[in-house]
């Protein structure tokens, strides 16, 4: 980080640059004080006895091996974590979530509608970055082995319910 003074008449101002702002490429190691560089590392995180291996970004030093992760790069291990937990308590992986969706003939909005999730929950479900509850889980393995059991849940745009007298 670097402080920059700035004067324009009499007012004076103090901005604080982020190397990324200032147009660096390259961070110091908080352990080492070695350069660090931006890259990706091959990372296993494992949960409950299952292992998931993924690239992980990040800054890191060559010298002692220490990592910086930004909010993005968090991402990146959120997502494996999920998907290590969905495998593990046996949930839908997002690609198969996103699968069964399609088949369905349903939009996001509409499946987080029918499901009475959060809106946007399978946005969030089908990117990874939200591990899917079991209730709905267990719903889409059902929808997908009965579509016709859509009829049964499904709300139109009104919000009244089909299926029922």
């Amino acid at each position: 980080m670097l402080y920059v003074k700035f004067t324009k008449g009499r007012l004076t101002r103090f901005l604080l640059l982020s190397f990324k702002e200032m147009g660096m490429t390259t961070e110091i190691c908080p352990e080492s004080g070695h350069e660090m560089r931006r890259g990706v590392k091959s990372l296993t995180l494992t949960y409950k006895g299952h292992s998931e291996t993924f690239d992980m970004p990040g800054w890191h030093c060559d010298e002692c091996g220490e990592g910086i992760h930004t909010g993005k790069d968090m991402e990146v291990s959120d997502r494996a974590l999920h998907r290590a937990k969905a495998k593990v308590e046996g949930l839908l992986a997002p690609e198969a979530i996103r699968r069964i969706r399609k088949r369905l003939g349903l939009t996001q909005k509409d499946a987080d509608r029918l499901m009475g999730v959060d809106p946007g929950a399978f946005r969030k479900y089908e990117s990874g970055d939200a591990l899917i509850n079991r209730a709905v889980s267990g719903l889409l393995v059902l929808l997908e082995r009965d579509p016709g059991g859509l009829a049964l849940i499904a709300w139109d745009l009104k919000g009244q319910t089909a299926g029922r007298g």
